[in-house]
């Protein structure tokens, strides 16, 4: 308040007095000066400061109650700031993302999706759940269980699931440690996958998954009791197979992902005419067959009365 009542007056060439009318402050109260002196607190914070260089205010002042000076945290922070030993605090560095929408996708494998979803089992002790979708057959392709993932653990995974339906074109995921290392980065390049990582703070760029890790919470996860890890790896490999091939889901129409691959699939197969020489169902040659006369009907006739 001093400090605006002395700009005031540099700037605009207000009286003494009337700047205090302006700012609605007794004129006693502007010329108080304490007499209190903070020479002995500001050394001995300096002091303790130089002995604890990370310690902020609120430890320092533990330390000062600790030797048994009463200071008010007030007047320590003031002292405190006034000395110059404000900690410099690193700002986090985040990482830069273009955010990309959801593309409709129109064929299996062109993008999988990437998260990893918390529980506990019956001790406390936390378990990690990776799942892994494809976007466009909404196939649950895995739901790997364990206390903790490397780089190297989830990529081991996803060279299982490469081996038995091919590479992807995309992965989705987020900006979790696993997914942003050195070794998943050089194995995304290595098989020339293209991977998109969403914005941090916005789930919703990768809906389908979260949608997935709903169900899967709801379903699986809050109304299963875990006796151990492997009790955990039991219990979510069985849910897999029952949403895989019995839940219906009403995007694909209520069908079952299972049901719904099979079907485009076999679309597939016959819309790039793959294995109509072997399908009964394919057009036969065509034959001209000679038109026939009417002598030639007649005769025929004749012939079947005499046979008959």
């Amino acid at each position: 308040m001093k400090a605006a009542i002395g700009q005031m007056r540099d700037e605009h060439a207000f009286t003494e007095r009337r700047a205090c009318a302006l700012m609605r402050v007794a004129v006693g109260t502007y010329r108080y000066r304490s007499r209190r002196s903070d020479a002995p607190l500001r050394s001995r914070l300096v002091a303790l400061a130089r002995e604890k260089p990370r310690f902020g205010y609120r430890r320092l002042h533990v330390l000062l109650e600790r030797s048994g000076e009463r200071v008010n945290h007030k007047r320590l922070h003031r002292v405190y700031r006034e000395a110059g030993l404000m900690i410099r605090r690193k700002k986090r560095k985040h990482c830069v993302r273009v955010g990309r929408p959801l593309v409709e996708r129109t064929a299996p494998n062109q993008e999988w999706a990437l998260d990893f979803v918390h529980d506990a089992v019956e001790c406390g002790r936390t378990i990690r759940v990776l799942t892994v979708v494809d976007a466009f057959t909404r196939e649950c392709l895995a739901l790997e269980v364990d206390t903790s993932f490397a780089s190297r653990r989830v990529t081991r995974v996803l060279d299982q699931i490469v081996a038995e339906r091919g590479v992807p074109q995309t992965i989705r995921c987020d900006n979790g440690p696993e997914l942003t290392s050195r070794h998943f980065l050089a194995w995304a390049i290595e098989l020339q996958i293209e991977l998109v990582h969403i914005q941090p703070g916005k789930p919703t760029q990768n809906g389908r998954l979260e949608s997935f890790n709903g169900r899967l919470r709801e379903e699986c996860l809050n109304v299963s009791w875990f006796q151990n890890l492997f009790d955990a790896r039991q219990k979510i490999a069985a849910w897999r197979k029952e949403y895989n091939e019995e839940r219906p889901h009403s995007s694909l129409g209520y069908r079952t992902p299972k049901e719904f691959a099979a079907q485009m699939e076999t679309k597939s197969f016959y819309r790039d005419g793959v294995g109509q020489e072997a399908s009964n169902a394919g057009p036969l040659p065509h034959t001209p067959i000679p038109a026939e006369s009417e002598e030639g009907a007649t005769e025929a006739c004749r012939i079947l009365n005499r046979t008959e």
